[in-house]
């Protein structure tokens, strides 16, 4: 019996032959779930043939974009390409930059977002959602549309997002140009078929309704390709890697710095630096060992042959839980606790088990015997690069990037856990260790090309930016005031980079700082505290122009600050919470208020 006819759904002829070619080591349960995967891919990636007759030819086309990390931006990019390299007229957008009146006059959209946290849009994005989703919004009769959702299977809120924008447009009368396809971290290969399938379709309609090609209208452009990129990182060695906290500090960080040199990679403060970090070692051993499998054991994964612990090591993430891991494992393990946290009514349950628990912790809890390992591989999702605000300007240190690092360490079931890529830099990266890197851009984090003054707001390692902001003013003699409110645990042990900031205080390139210690008292005091207790003199810098930045922890940071500001306009302009918001929005559609938090 064929893997297709196990899984009782059609399977294209490629998926097919992968599921086929697993069949000789794996079991029953297994080819049903893989059979059944890809299925499920080949339904979601489906496009509806396209239906010309109903449309002219020539329709305007234009891709829209939302973006927290770049991810988006930079698949945009490529769709954009895509559609031009075939002679088809298209303009490109930020959702940052649009101007959402102009939403009620177009033809055909595609939309490519991701989701941030719960089921957010990205920051640069509110504007655009907040339109789109309010009493203001056109109806959109007439307008065709396709959405590209990014997202991470691990929130509860999965691609919520863009499922946001595919409802609310169907809502406002547009129709689909193609079903919303939804895409996990390992996006790549999802939205490579959409944006052919897609593009196919507008070329076979534009064909079938004899429109000449024309040439590209509008923006379509983008950071210069460099050499080293996500997919091919640089090996940059370290060059530095200290302690920055005292001696009794509850809290660990560290100053990291890597040598670029002979890289070619440029970036500008605001950017990020994204090391693709291997596993431990000793959590690849524990799983081994609690799967009874060997390291050496000959996996074939996109037609290259590697070992298991080859895989485990360096392609794969082995530590978060995934609906993807669940699924596999309900099926493999037969266990009715598991099959229950797939019913609808236990959607909660299941995030707070996934959030719970490792693969490690699965593995042991419902243990399954001779697990063959092409099959348990299927089940996990190649491992992604971390991302790390850069600490450093080029301007002040050529060829490197500097990293301001605080290791994630907790206990789960009882066990230490440490964070895939801090825990690598702080407890196994010495001196000349070698790492591959690359340049994430951040379009919207970045320095005022005026010398205009700056607000920075941040806790912690959100210092970071701010420091690479302070030393690219100086080294580009650029006078504009700045005022940075920092907040740690304490004073005495938590002051990151202080005599740096205390030199530039000195020197006038600092114009004022803001400290808040937590624990140093008893009522604790935060960043937003001290915001409002300069009230005035907040609104008075945001009057004259200032630029507001806020960098660090999303879930109580970065919402506490909002809050601050909203609080400190009303009370200052003596108006209404909803003028204040009002303002506080202006902000943002002006690129004055900008946010990299995490």
């Amino acid at each position: 019996m064929s893997a297709s006819e196990l899984s009782g759904n059609p399977l294209t002829l490629e998926q097919w032959r992968q599921v086929e070619g697993l069949t000789r080591s794996l079991d029953l349960m297994q080819v049903r779930w893989l059979s059944g995967y890809f299925a499920g891919l080949d339904a979601g990636l489906r496009m509806p043939q396209p239906q010309p007759a109903s449309f002219a030819a020539a329709r305007a086309l234009t891709i829209l974009y939302g973006t927290e990390t770049g991810n988006a931006a930079e698949l945009a990019q490529t769709l954009a390409a895509a559609v031009t390299d075939k002679g088809l007229t298209c303009t490109l957008h930020d959702m940052a930059d649009y101007k959402v009146r102009q939403l009620g006059q177009e033809q055909d959209l595609l939309i490519i977002v991701s989701t941030y946290g719960e089921g957010d849009p990205p920051q640069p994005a509110t504007g655009f959602f907040e339109f789109a989703e309010g009493r203001k919004a056109p109806k959109l009769e007439g307008v065709r549309f396709a959405v590209l959702a990014l997202g991470d299977s691990t929130y509860e809120y999965y691609c919520q997002a863009g499922k946001r924008l595919d409802q609310r447009f169907e809502e406002l009368g547009a129709e689909r140009l193609a079903a919303r396809v939804d895409c996990d971290v390992d996006y790549e290969e999802p939205a490579k078929t959409w944006i052919a399938a897609t593009v196919g379709m507008l070329v076979a309609e534009v064909a079938t309704n004899r429109a000449p090609s024309v040439p590209l209208v509008g923006p379509v452009t983008g950071a210069p390709v460099a050499t080293y990129d996500k997919r091919t990182p640089f090996p940059a060695a370290i060059i530095e890697n200290i302690a920055i906290v005292g001696r009794g500090s509850t809290k660990e960080t560290r100053h990291i710095e890597f040598s670029l040199a002979g890289s070619g990679l440029t970036y500008e403060p605001g950017d990020a630096l994204g090391i693709a970090t291997p596993n431990d070692p000793a959590v690849v051993a524990e799983l081994l060992e609690a799967l009874g499998l060997a390291p050496e054991a000959d996996l074939e994964i996109k037609g290259n042959h590697c070992t298991l612990g080859e895989a485990l090591t360096h392609r794969f993430e082995i530590t978060a839980a995934t609906p993807r891991f669940l699924d596999y494992w309900t099926l493999v393990s037969d266990v009715t606790l598991l099959k229950q946290l797939h019913e609808e009514d236990r959607v909660g349950e299941r995030s707070v088990f996934l959030r719970t628990h490792h693969l490690i912790d699965i593995v042991r809890r419902f243990p399954v015997r001779d697990i063959m390992p092409q099959g348990f591989v299927s089940a996990l999702r190649p491992l992604q690069p971390r991302l790390y605000s850069l600490a450093s300007s080029l301007s002040a240190a050529p060829d490197e990037a500097h990293l301001t690092v605080a290791p994630l360490r907790y206990t789960l079931h009882g066990a230490a856990r440490s964070g895939v890529a801090s825990g690598l830099l702080a407890d196994r990266a010495d001196v000349d260790t070698v790492l591959p890197v690359y340049i994430q851009s951040n379009q919207h984090f970045r320095l005022p090309t005026t010398d205009a003054p700056i607000l920075m707001i941040g806790a912690g390692t959100g210092v970071a930016p701010y420091r690479a902001f302070l030393q690219d003013r100086e080294a580009k003699a650029i006078s504009g005031k700045s005022w940075l409110f920092f907040g740690e645990r304490n004073f005495r042990t938590d002051f990151l980079y202080q005599s740096e900031w205390q030199d530039w205080l000195k020197d006038g390139r600092l114009s004022r700082m803001d400290v808040a210690f937590s624990r140093d008292r008893a009522d604790k005091v935060y960043v937003q505290h001290r915001m409002k207790a300069q009230s005035r003199d907040v609104f008075a810098w945001l009057e004259e122009g200032a630029h507001v930045y806020v960098c660090g922890d999303a879930a109580n940071l970065a919402p506490d600050v909002h809050e601050a500001l909203i609080d400190i306009v009303a009370h200052e302009a003596r108006t209404g919470r909803e003028s204040a918001e009002d303002y506080v929005r202006s902000l943002q559609a002006d690129h004055r208020y900008q946010r990299d938090v995490y």
